[in-house]
Parts: structure tokens; sequence; C-alpha cells
């Protein structure tokens, strides 16, 4: 099998597009089709199934991916490992995270590592922690960090941080104790609840703990679903309603009284953040480069 020709399948299976595959190994639209079809001849089976605009694997088809990305990913640590030996680390990274480590956590360990492997170029999106396993399990990344662990044989989670969920409120005369007091559950059933979105790790975690606490959605006022901590902070501050978010995302506006933040009797909202792989997938050297720099960083902050 040609290695071009499998690069050229292994874009297409990501991007699901012969137009952004050849966009993105800067080749012709034409010459993409030449790969499959050529890949598809050699092998004797149909691998990508084309309808109108839709493409999708077939059986076969995830079948090779599974091999053909290790196969590039060898061919990568190859090229990667002569580098090293040269004196030379350099590529790009795909960071995939949630929003709390994305904001928090990896500024401080990509600052490191950049400071180690200068010649190292990144991308960061941010991803609620189900997109980011998803991600994962479509090959689309090699890594995430995640704030809930979604059940997988094929991953693997690789804990990296702990954290704990506040419950924010506005700063009025309702809310008169001081911050970070234990206040009752109950106070959940008195006002407006603004919730992150479906995905994310911080709904997640609040859904469950709730429901062993004896409370339901149902029989909550949610009046709002919002991506985003920052307008969840805004409105909380204006008085539409309370919300839970993250300890490290409050702790600059708990100095401005921007709003309160308080535990709550009953309910642990202690979570954990986690690095989490494809375990039966060679990552590309760069990509384990970054999980060891990862892995050294988590063992150094526990001694």
């Amino acid at each position: 099998m040609d290695l071009r020709q499998l690069e050229t399948f292994v874009e297409v299976a990501k991007l699901k597009s012969f137009s952004k595959a050849a966009e993105k190994l800067f080749i012709t639209q034409p010459t993409v089709t030449n790969h499959i079809q050529n890949l598809e001849k050699e092998l004797g089976t149909l691998l990508i199934n084309r309808f109108g605009k839709k493409i999708t694997l077939t059986d076969a088809g995830n079948l090779l991916y599974k091999y053909a990305i290790n196969i590039i990913n060898s061919c990568e640590m190859a090229k990667f490992d002569l580098a090293t030996y040269q004196g030379k680390i350099q590529g790009h990274l795909h960071i995939y995270s949630s929003s709390v480590p994305r904001k928090y956590v990896l500024p401080n360990i990509i600052k490191n590592f950049l400071t180690k492997y200068p010649d190292v170029s990144f991308n960061l999106s941010d991803k609620d922690s189900k997109k980011v396993v998803k991600s994962i399990l479509d090959g689309e990344t090699d890594f995430g960090i995640v704030g809930a662990k979604y059940q997988s044989n094929s991953l693997k989670y690789i804990e990296l941080m702990e954290d704990k969920l506040l419950l924010i409120t506005p700063n009025t005369p309702a809310y008169d104790k001081p911050n970070y007091s234990y206040i009752d559950k109950n106070v959940l059933f008195k006002d407006k609840i603004l919730f992150r979105e479906e995905g994310s790790g911080t709904r997640d975690l609040i859904e469950s703990k709730l429901e062993k606490a004896g409370i339901s959605l149902g029989q909550l006022n949610v009046m709002a679903y919002i991506e985003d901590t920052e307008t969840i902070k805004e409105l909380v501050s204006l008085g539409v309603g309370v919300s839970f978010l993250s300890e490290k995302a409050v702790s600059d506006d708990i100095k401005l009284d921007k709003y309160k933040v308080y535990y709550i009797n009953g309910i642990d909202l202690t979570r954990k953040f986690y690095f989490v792989f494809h375990k039966s997938r060679q990552l590309s050297p760069l990509s384990e480069t970054f999980k060891n720099f990862i892995l050294e960083y988590i063992k150094d902050q526990k001694a």
C-alpha cells in the first residue's frame, strides 16, 4: 500500500469530505479521488460510501482506518526519533479540552512544554467533555482533557487534577452568608437556575450529585442552558438566577464582590479532570511526547 494513499484515506475519513482532505493535504480533489480509488482497487473492496455529499466508511473502511492510523503514526515516529537524534523536536499539536482545564490548567502546562520544545506550535480547541471523547473515538484527535469519564473499552483516563464546584449566587441580601459558607440544599428550590449545556462535565456531575441527594431536575426551576461560563457569571451577577461553577473559575471575581459562592450541605461537588487517549491506537510522536510531559507534570504536582 502506498503511504500517500493511506494518508489521503485517513484525512477523508476524518474530515468526511474529499474537498477538505484535498485542501489539508495541498493536493487536488481529483488526486484525492484517484488515491481512494487506487486503494480500493488494490484491496478489492469498497472503503467509502458516497451518498451525494455525505461520506461514511464501510465496514472494511473502518477496519482499514484503525491500521492506517497506526501505520502513519509509526512512520511519523521514525521521522520524529531521527529528528530528536539530531536535536530537533518540532511539529504541530492539536489539543482538545473542556472549558475549565483549557482556561485554568493548560496554559501553565503549555508554557512549560513550549519552554522545553520551542519549535512546537499548537491549536487549542474548546469542546465539552462528551465531544472531546467522541473526537478521540472518531480518530479526529489523539488525546484530550475532560472533566467527566465516558466509559469505553477503547479509552484510557489518567487523573490530572481535582476540582470543586460551587453554587454561585447574586450578591444580594437574600444571600447574606459569607463566601464559602455551607448553605442548605433547599435553596436550590427558591431561585431560577442556569445550567451548562448538555455534554458538559459540569452539568453531568451536577445532575448525578443532585440525583444522589434525592433532587431531580424536574423539581428545579431551570431557566437556561448556557455554554459559556463568562455569560453565566454575568447573568448571575445581574440577579437572573444561580448556577454552579468551578472554584478555579470564580476566585478573581470573589475579590471584586461580583457574586457570592457557597458549598451545599450534604452534596459533595468534588470532581476530577482527566487526560484521555485511545489505548489501542498509537499516538503520533509529538502527541506521545506531550502525553509523557503531562504525566511528569502530574507526578510533580503530587510530589
